[in-house]
């Protein structure tokens, strides 16, 4: 009877396993400045030129899910490795995090080179801050 109401949950880990990086969030966020810049080099789509518009596509597509992808390591991080304690080191923690994860969904908004360069900046003070907490 139960068994019909059971779904897999999927998380990094919630043993917890102590194991948090910051080169995911990193590598995506740069995936998605490179299909901006890629998007922009194929310069106006037509659609009758079916080569430019599935590499479009594509660049779009990839885009979307590294930004995605992104988001989830930075909520990943933010909430199960930063504790409470880390906030008299890092007072601006939070804010910090929510702009970045809201700079996620800003890049999934445009193709803007410059909204993506905005994201790989946030994503860097956070790696820094996390390498800073080992200290």
């Amino acid at each position: 009877m139960l068994k019909k109401f059971i779904k897999p949950v999927y998380a990094h880990c919630d043993v917890p396993c102590g194991i948090y990086e910051t080169d995911t969030m990193t590598h995506a966020a740069a995936t998605v400045k490179r299909m901006v810049e890629k998007y922009n080099e194929i310069g106006e789509v037509d659609d009758e030129d079916p080569e430019s518009m599935n590499t479009a596509i594509r660049c779009v597509m990839t885009k979307e899910e590294h930004a995605q992808k992104c988001k989830d390591q930075l909520y990943l991080l933010w909430s199960d490795y930063f504790k409470p304690e880390h906030l008299e080191k890092f007072p601006d923690l939070h804010e910090k995090f929510w702009m970045a994860t809201k700079q996620c969904g800003k890049v999934k908004q445009t193709m803007s080179a410059e909204e993506a360069d905005r994201l790989i900046e946030m994503v860097h003070e956070i790696s820094h801050m996390f390498a800073d907490s080992k200290k």
